[in-house]
């Protein structure tokens, strides 16, 4: 089988995007499993693109491990660069499993995307049981063996868990993200972030993607951190969030509704043989 694909990034979080309006793919788990791995040709999230009738498309996002994620937000940026330069428009509205994302290109290769509300209610990330979302007191141990407790968990289209920390390279994040990731708390399983405050405008971050592992940025993440931090009384409304590779502008607004802006990379065309 072959499929015409794109591949794309968000500052190192790449996704190959295969438009299925037209055409439509039946992919099993085994075969997305393989697109996603980096020894066939990689990415840390397969995106579907799909017809429907009440936005300019609807798009269903897979982890490299097969399991469907409900929110990318550096994926509906990519795809609504992509669908912006196909239907030559500058608002692109998307269907996700979190709602209807509205994305705006503001110039070349930049793109602000409205994730929508964050959730803090312990149903609502969901967590097995009535914890304090603010601080759920989880406690993680750095390379020292020194020992933190924390942790703010939101959901902003799916579960984040936050930790604060002086120093994100002081922990093992590979050792710390697939433990807490399937812990028996978070029964839709966790992304987990490690943060270090800069200043009241700039935090940086380490992401342990729950179905990807470690990734190089996370669009759901930085937004996840921003409005955790937020509510922690850390940082303004107003907040950069930088990885690897450059940085994410947070802006949250008084009714929970956060905006994420920052570039993706050009299109490249490929194609998949399966």
């Amino acid at each position: 089988m072959s499929i015409n694909a794109f591949k794309m990034d968000g500052l190192g979080n790449d996704f190959i995007i295969i438009d299925v309006r037209d055409n439509k793919i039946n992919l099993s788990e085994q075969q997305i499993i393989k697109i996603c791995d980096r020894n066939f040709l990689g990415c840390d999230q397969l995106i579907l693109i799909e017809k429907n009738n009440e936005a300019d498309a609807q798009l269903i996002f897979y982890n490299s491990d097969g399991s469907e994620s409900g929110a990318c937000g550096n994926g509906t940026r990519c795809v609504a660069y992509l669908i912006s330069k196909e239907m030559n428009k500058k608002e692109v509205n998307l269907i996700t499993k979190s709602g209807k994302l509205c994305s705006k290109i503001l110039g070349k290769n930049l793109v602000e995307t409205t994730i929508g509300k964050a959730k803090t209610d312990w149903r609502e990330i969901p967590l097995s049981k009535n914890k304090n979302t603010k601080n759920l007191g989880i406690k993680i141990e750095d390379k020292n063996q020194n020992i933190f407790t924390g942790g703010t968990a939101v959901n902003v289209g799916n579960p984040h868990t936050i930790f604060f920390v002086d120093n994100i390279n002081n922990f093992d994040l590979e050792k710390i993200g697939p433990k807490l990731e399937t812990s028996s708390l978070y029964p839709e399983r966790c992304n987990i972030t490690l943060a270090k405050i800069e200043n009241k405008k700039k935090i940086s971050i380490k992401v342990w993607e729950r179905g990807a592992g470690l990734t190089k940025a996370c669009g759901s993440a930085a937004c996840a951190t921003a409005f955790a931090a937020n509510l922690n009384g850390l940082v303004e409304s107003h907040v950069d969030i930088c990885f690897e590779l450059g940085n994410l502008s947070i802006i949250l607004e008084h009714n929970n509704y956060i905006k994420m802006k920052g570039s993706v990379s050009e299109i490249e065309k490929i194609k998949i043989e399966l």
